[in-house]
């Protein structure tokens, strides 16, 4: 299978592959850009398995349009939910005060809304990942991990709003945590271990 993740993001496509080390087959996984693709995708759905499920549908039509072989395409929609903030951004996450506006601005912005809102700092990343495999079936899984809001950003490992997301077990923000430690627990790093299983029991059925 040629294995596509449908994503222009570097730094998603760095976590994935360091999640995805040493697993048969999808170590090799390749970008939207690295094969090639370029699909308009509108992601217009109303939750994070739709929002997954759409990008996944969009670039396996372009990939067999493109005439790429047994195409196993996958797609994730994630993002950061508060609890005091009626579970925003949400999946407006990669959104939130504009697509080409800076983390730094966007998380002290979510920390002072989290201050006023006062008391619950309660949050969780979710991660949604759909896969539209060769025969055109289809499967979406979802990890979470739990949380809180920190007071004040801290960490310089990871991206996007994880210098805000506290770990009260761990007693530090996502980014505070070395590659390995946080895949091992994020939504990310879930997700992709149950969409691994959901590839494997394809793989069982396809060679069949």
């Amino acid at each position: 299978m040629n294995i596509i993740f449908a994503t222009g993001n570097s730094d998603k496509m760095k976590e994935i592959r360091e999640i995805l080390e040493g697993v048969p087959g999808l170590s090799s996984i390749k970008s939207m850009k690295e094969a090639g693709l370029d699909p308009k995708i509108i992601e217009d759905g109303l939750t994070f398995e739709d929002n997954a499920m759409i990008k996944a549908k969009v670039v396996y039509k372009a990939a067999t349009e493109a005439g790429i072989a047994n195409p196993l395409v996958l797609a994730d929609d994630s993002g950061l939910c508060i609890d005091c903030l009626n579970g925003e951004p949400g999946i407006y996450s990669a959104r939130y005060l504009g697509h080409d506006t800076s983390y730094d601005v966007k998380n002290a912005d979510l920390i002072r809304r989290v201050n006023e809102a006062g008391g619950d700092r309660t949050a969780r990343f979710v991660c949604a990942i759909a896969a539209v495999f060769p025969d055109g079936s289809d499967k979406v899984v979802r990890g979470t991990v739990d949380g809180e809001i920190a007071k004040v950003p801290a960490g310089s490992n990871g991206f996007g709003f994880d210098p805000i997301f506290f770990l009260p077990d761990r007693k530090c923000t996502t980014a505070e945590l070395a590659p390995q430690d946080k895949h091992a627990i994020s939504h990310r790093g879930n997700a992709l271990r149950l969409m691994r299983k959901e590839i494997e029991k394809f793989e069982n059925s396809y060679s069949k």
